[in-house]
């Protein structure tokens, strides 16, 4: 048997294997119900709060289900009220512009008819931020939270962050094609910014320690093969105190939500937040309310900050081709989107064709923004 048909043997005996498989999809996972979800920190005095609706859905699918329709107030234990607007899809803000003191909760009117209201939480001072930092690791590099209490009274914290970052394409495009004609590009879209928000649960706590330290608490890890630092990377990072039935309540949904998936981790549980369906008690909702003062603390990390063996992998799979004069016209007249023109291809100080390759390896907008943000130094 010669060696292309043992390759096809072998072909076909793996699609036999594989078509065999039927993914099982439990009904608690492939069929859930539309529960509502909500998320943010009511923040007093002049800072903006945030709150995200949304609704559970699939556990196999990759889309976000906002919930826009709903009426959203902020309610004060001495009868204040602070209405919420509709920022964006599922997004609701507002300033409170009252202090600290105060106890607060929300309720929640959906456009279905559910009402949903947050126990009264006491407002509660988070510590500022000591630093922002980072280690170099075997395979990159950890970033890093340090804080603390002078007042030794927080103990729990809770950290969320937003990255920024600049990239590259991997070519340089020099050319476009507008009217069927070859042309110098006018805009550059060689170099972007690109961002990212964090979707891991990171929290810390010194409730077992004498003093209310928190010490080089990891916030996330980035590759030495990241896009992220192969010219600058930036990182805001936001802190919030929790009482300790919220860090219970954040542990629990870290368990459920990050450490599941071998017999060594912690096994599913019930989670109960401080937000509940008032018309129908027996409907579920996911989410839980602090009420809290926000710091935050941004860093900014260059390339030349890091060791050589810092290099990024480009992430797609990137090649050059080339045309030449003669066949030109083909590549001018072909729909958008397939090809992109880099540079020139002389011989003998004469023209004799181009270098093309497809627009993700030379179209940097195509996963980023070329408008500088508005914070960047």
């Amino acid at each position: 048997m010669n060696t292309f048909l043992k390759c096809l043997l072998y072909i076909t005996l793996a699609t036999i294997i594989i078509s065999c498989k039927k993914p099982y999809n439990p009904p608690a996972i492939s069929s859930p119900g539309s529960y509502l979800v909500v998320e943010g920190v009511i923040s007093p005095g002049n800072e903006i709060t945030t709150i995200r609706l949304s609704r559970t859905v699939k556990i196999s699918s990759n889309i976000i289900a906002p919930e826009s329709g709903a009426a959203v107030t902020i309610e004060g234990d001495q009868n204040e009220t602070f209405p919420m607007g509709l920022d964006s899809a599922g997004i609701y803000t507002c300033v409170i512009g009252f202090g600290i003191s105060k106890k607060y909760r929300l309720r929640i009117s959906t456009a279905d008819g559910q009402q949903y209201l947050s126990d009264f939480e006491t407002a509660q001072n988070t510590p500022h931020i000591d630093s922002v930092g980072y280690n170099l690791t075997q395979n990159g590099l950890q970033i890093y939270v340090n804080t603390h209490d002078p007042n030794n009274s927080t103990h729990y914290y809770r950290w969320d962050y937003g990255e920024t970052w600049q990239f590259h394409a991997k070519y340089f495009s020099q050319f476009e094609v507008v009217n069927n004609q070859l042309v110098i590009r006018s805009k550059q879209i060689y170099g972007c910014f690109a961002s990212d928000s964090s979707s891991n649960i990171v929290l810390g706590s010194s409730a077992n320690l004498k003093s209310d330290v928190i010490y080089q608490n990891p916030i996330t890890n980035i590759l030495a093969t990241s896009e992220k630092v192969e010219t600058k990377y930036s990182i805001l990072v936001r802190e919030y105190a929790l009482t300790g039935e919220a860090f219970n309540f954040w542990t629990n949904l870290k368990k459920n939500t990050e450490q599941l998936g071998s017999i060594f981790d912690a096994q599913p549980s019930t989670m109960s937040g401080n937000i509940h369906c008032i018309s129908n008690p027996n409907l579920p909702v996911l989410g839980y309310i602090s009420v809290c003062s926000t710091q935050s603390k941004r860093i900014f990390i260059t390339n030349l900050q890091l060791p050589n063996n810092f290099f990024a992998t480009y992430p797609y799979d990137c090649q050059q081709d080339t045309v030449k004069l003669a066949d030109l016209p083909t590549i001018l007249t072909a729909p958008p989107g397939i090809f992109d023109i880099t540079t020139q291809i002389s011989k003998n100080g004469f023209l004799v064709g181009y270098f093309i390759t497809t627009p993700i390896c030379s179209d940097c907008t195509l996963r980023g923004t070329t408008t500088q943000p508005a914070f960047w130094k």
